[in-house]
């Protein structure tokens, strides 16, 4: 990607999570919250799998229980070789966007938490594609774009009244229907992304700070300020955080599943676009309403190709 702007440093992003290879059992149970949701999702399937890739492995949280669950071949990779060494068993320290991996070696693909740094989403899912082989399983969580919604408030407004404007702090992240629109155009089988929020409880904001070093997941920016963060501005971030009756913050996380699997022959196929017989209203015994009435929806499939 020689040549061209890139939203983030991957670099600085490493070093963030090779410090935070100290810290990440902090973090577990938020970690285990989301591969809880992860195995959930493998529940909704009768295949078994045997070779699984942990993309964004942290210290291996989410491969010790595909492990437990009876897949005998588990490899991590993490951006971090310090994170890689703490998943144990079969790890490596891989880049995400350059996977060293042969084609078709995989039967099952999971990510936590760790695709929205990639420079080149696109790519490195079209090589988590090509990793897999026929009818291999794609499964991915990505916070979406309300995750952490009154942290980033308060530092705009933080740093507009302490420094006169706002350096870049905001990473760009996919919303549900362009979830979805990337497992398609990575050329993926029947491509779905869904989303549910989670929110998060701390006792006061420097917990939620402290659970952001920990978890690999502070400013990697590639247009960031290279001067730290001052006390002050710390301080007034930390101030202008909602909290409830008890002095707790609440922070939602929005989370993307994305779901795909490799093409393969014999695969169920999607109906085309206007071949239904029967309207879904009538399906489902309810009254149509037309657009605009209804709630945005938290299921997306992609978009059709153009």
């Amino acid at each position: 990607m020689t040549g061209f702007p890139v939203p983030f440093d991957r670099r600085a992003h490493r070093l963030r999570r090779d410090r935070a290879a100290l810290l990440v059992d902090r973090a577990e149970p938020l970690l285990a919250a989301i591969t809880e949701r992860l195995l959930d999702r493998l529940d909704d399937t009768t295949r078994r799998f045997t070779r699984a890739l942990d993309l964004g492995c942290r210290h291996g949280l989410l491969a010790r229980a595909l492990r437990a669950r009876g897949i005998p071949v588990v490899v991590s990779a993490d951006l971090s070789p310090r994170m890689a060494a703490r998943a144990g068993g079969l790890a490596i320290a891989a880049d995400e966007e350059w996977l060293p991996f042969a084609p078709a070696s995989f039967d099952l693909v999971v990510s936590a938490l760790s695709l929205h740094w990639v420079n080149d989403l696109p790519g490195a899912l079209i090589q988590a594609r090509q990793a897999l082989r026929p009818d291999g399983l794609f499964l991915a969580i990505l916070p979406g774009p309300g995750t952490l919604a009154p942290l980033r408030a308060a530092f705009l407004a933080a740093e507009a009244e302490t420094a006169g404007g706002a350096s870049p702090r905001v990473i760009p992240l996919p919303d549900l229907r362009d979830a979805a629109s990337l497992l398609q155009r990575a050329g993926f089988a029947l491509p779905v992304a869904d989303a549910e929020t989670l929110t998060v409880s701390y006792p006061d904001p420097f917990a939620l700070f402290a659970e952001l070093r920990a978890l690999g997941e502070t400013n990697a920016l590639a247009a960031r300020s290279r001067r730290p963060a001052t006390r002050t501005l710390i301080a007034e971030v930390a101030r202008r955080l909602p909290r409830d009756g008890e002095g707790r913050v609440a922070m939602p996380l929005d989370l993307i599943t994305l779901t795909g699997w490799a093409p393969a022959a014999g695969q169920p196929k999607p109906l085309a676009p206007g071949s239904a017989t029967v309207r879904l209203a009538a399906a489902l015994g309810s009254d149509e309403q037309g657009a605009g009435e209804l709630a945005p929806s938290r299921l997306a499939s992609p978009k059709p190709a153009r």
